[in-house]
């Protein structure tokens, strides 16, 4: 039992060390707000997945139900999951992009 506590003690010690380490290190580069070190990167995926790729998945995806459907398996999900992953790539990003850069 007493080794078992002690453990327990030396996995505390050690979780607590980890925190106490990551908040005093971390604590000057958590900055939010004027950060613009991956705008390049995050127009470029916008626009492709608002875009012809966005168009591209949609119909992947689509034709990946259309071969479910001709293989016997008739099911809502067929139809459906295309659907959604058409409706997600065209107005999914504006939305998370506006949820984000909201102001609380």
């Amino acid at each position: 039992m007493r080794t078992k506590l002690k453990t327990i003690g030396h996995k505390l010690a050690q979780t607590g060390l980890v925190l106490a380490t990551v908040s005093v290190l971390g604590a000057g580069t958590a900055i939010a707000g004027a950060d613009t070190t991956f705008n390049s990167a995050l127009t470029s995926f916008t626009g492709f997945l608002e875009g012809s790729g966005g168009r591209i998945i949609t119909v992947l995806s689509l034709a990946g139900g259309i071969v479910g459907l001709a293989s016997g398996r008739f099911s809502l999900g067929q139809v459906a999951i295309p659907v959604g992953v058409g409706v997600g790539a065209g107005t999914g990003v504006p939305i998370v992009t506006a949820a984000v850069t909201a102001t609380v």
